[in-house]
């Protein structure tokens, strides 16, 4: 890899995209931060000048080039609308995937190339072979990592903080894709990205993590979700079909979440309640003390659509590990036909990404049908 090659990092105004522009800078690349514009409903409080004006004063200290990418429409189509319609037909949608493949990886990837840059960074907690085999980055001890050798071709793979990584909302990855990305924190823990950051004296070295949705941050998604869908009060039934509550509107909640809905039939050593399942068209949600579906033997195994496959098929006689949600369990899997079979009951939502794994390796995935 040529030093001298060209690098756009997309920087978000947080610690994690800094610190990725000052080890690829430190390795000797050209490298030019990119702020990128995202779209924002009137009603919600934009912070985007606040974290814009960090990721300016960011390439300020790193001595850099400054850009801004708009890619608002693209966003509010593939990202805002997307999210809409899920929500109103009853889904659960993945937003941070689909930023992932339409904006940050997509449209900002392609704009980036055609205006000269070799690749791209961000600060995402991933490793692919290119980070691995080409970028020693300096260890906080003082040591490098190790050339691993890949002979599949461009494999995604974990990133090696557990409690950050942030392969899932990955899983979209083509290897035409993964050969223009760079991970520069992929191979490190948060720990010590923070260490990092004051090493490199960056503006933003104590700045707290983002939370929340790519676009909402911490406002409520229900919240949110009622300027585009209306309200419609409905039953809350436990497993007998006994009515004990009531609540908003199905399409407002997800299969497993304890929250937002209001249970009026109690008893005195009462736990809390989970939604197991939804009627759309009675409008009916189903809950129980249990966070187990309704319908477990149905749910030994599910259908997923819109797959993608990285690197390889999944063997059909190969176990791997599945997972449905961020930060989710990882559980035991065979996938068969678009099919992932499991060897107990999970609790899964219409529309949430399934993606597989083979060890630390992201295979793909695909949507919940």
């Amino acid at each position: 890899m040529n030093r001298k090659q060209t690098v756009f990092i997309g920087l978000s105004g947080g610690v994690d995209s800094a610190v990725s522009a000052a080890l690829l800078k430190k390795q000797g690349f050209d490298v030019v931060g990119v702020f990128i514009k995202t779209w924002h409903p009137d009603f919600l409080e934009c912070n985007e000048e606040k974290e814009k004006r960090d990721a300016m004063r960011i390439t300020a200290h790193l001595d850099i080039p400054f850009l801004t990418f708009n890619l608002e429409k693209v966003y509010k189509k593939e990202v805002g609308d997307y999210m809409i319609r899920e929500y109103r037909a009853g889904r659960t949608p993945n937003p941070d995937v689909m930023c992932n493949k339409e904006v940050k990886f997509g449209a900002f990837l392609k704009k980036a190339i055609s205006m000269g840059a070799d690749y791209i960074a961000t600060g995402h907690y991933a490793r692919n072979s290119l980070t691995e085999n080409f970028l020693a980055f300096l260890h906080p001890s003082g040591g490098t990592f190790r050339r691993r050798n890949f002979p599949q071709g461009n494999l995604l793979l974990r990133g090696k903080d557990p409690s950050k990584d942030q392969s899932y909302f990955l899983w979209t990855f083509t290897q035409k894709q993964l050969s223009k990305i760079i991970f520069p924190v992929g191979n490190l823990k948060k720990t010590e990205v923070r260490k990092l950051a004051k090493k490199f004296k960056l503006p933003v070295a104590e700045k707290k993590d983002s939370q929340g949705i790519c676009f909402l941050g911490a406002v409520d998604l229900k919240e949110f979700l009622k300027h585009y869908i209306k309200t419609k009060k409905g039953k809350v039934v436990n497993k007998k079909g006994e009515i004990i509550g009531w609540h908003n509107g199905v399409v407002f909640y997800t299969l497993g979440e304890r929250h937002g809905f209001i249970i009026t039939k109690k008893g005195p050593n009462d736990n809390k309640y989970y939604v197991v399942d939804k009627d759309i068209k009675k409008n009916i949600l189903i809950v129980s003390h249990n966070r187990v579906p309704v319908n477990s033997n149905v749910l030994m195994n599910f259908k997923i659509k819109n797959t993608n496959w990285i690197n390889e098929t999944p063997s059909e006689n190969k176990k791997y590990t599945a997972q449905i949600r961020y930060h989710g369990e990882l559980l035991p899997c065979q996938v068969k036909n678009n099919v992932v079979m499991f060897s107990q009951p999970v609790l899964v939502a219409p529309g949430q990404s399934c993606v597989i794994y083979d060890g630390e390796v992201c295979l793909g995935g695909g949507v919940i049908i």
